[in-house]
């Protein structure tokens, strides 16, 4: 089933202050390179809405979307990379802070977890701090089709249990195939009441 999400437009990037819009935010946040570029590109349907690279820790600001009429989409920053510096770290993680904390916009973020890996520290560290700010979450094991078949429902349990998370609390995402896509659209729908 092919979702039609409307006109995307490109709000800008935001190293600090957003604007205000009123409309409901959902945004997606995850280590650089846990694939959050392919992952919005598949959700929204377009193959160059989100920039796509290699390079871990490409996306340094905050990038807003305005979806249709009725979703504003927002691509954080990835996490966890090593080769930036601490101070840009600092930077990012008081950004991400901000925004999670003072964002009235906001209805859900969506975690990506790289779903070859498992639990990480700096993965679980942000879904604990959402969840202990009541912060609606959704935690999707992205490139989960690189994993065997027979692999697969493992990998994913250790995930699952290695955050803390119920079997319906983590959805299986492919942009290769778009396994995973319409979950993640009726988990966003929910949120938007």
């Amino acid at each position: 089933m092919r979702r039609s999400v409307g006109d995307i437009d490109f709000i800008g990037s935001f190293p600090g202050e957003l604007p205000e819009l009123e409309r409901p935010e959902v945004a997606f946040a995850g280590r650089s390179n846990v694939g959050k570029s392919s992952m919005l590109n598949r959700l929204l349907n377009r193959k160059k809405v989100a920039r796509v690279s290699s390079t871990p820790g490409r996306t340094t600001t905050i990038n807003l979307f305005r979806v249709g009429e009725t979703l504003t989409v927002v691509d954080l920053p990835g996490y966890g990379f090593a080769k930036v510096p601490n101070e840009i770290k600092r930077t990012w993680k008081g950004m991400m802070e901000n925004y999670f904390e003072n964002r009235e916009q906001l209805k859900l973020v969506v975690v990506l977890v790289d779903a070859r890996r498992d639990a990480l520290k700096v993965d679980a560290e942000l879904i604990d701090y959402l969840i202990t700010n009541e912060i609606p979450t959704l935690v999707v094991a992205t490139k989960v089709d690189k994993l065997k078949r027979s692999k697969r429902g493992a990998q994913l349990k250790k995930i699952r249990e290695g955050h803390g998370l119920d079997f319906e609390q983590l959805i299986a995402f492919s942009s290769l195939n778009g396994e995973g896509r319409e979950e993640v659209w009726d988990a966003i729908e929910g949120t938007l009441g």
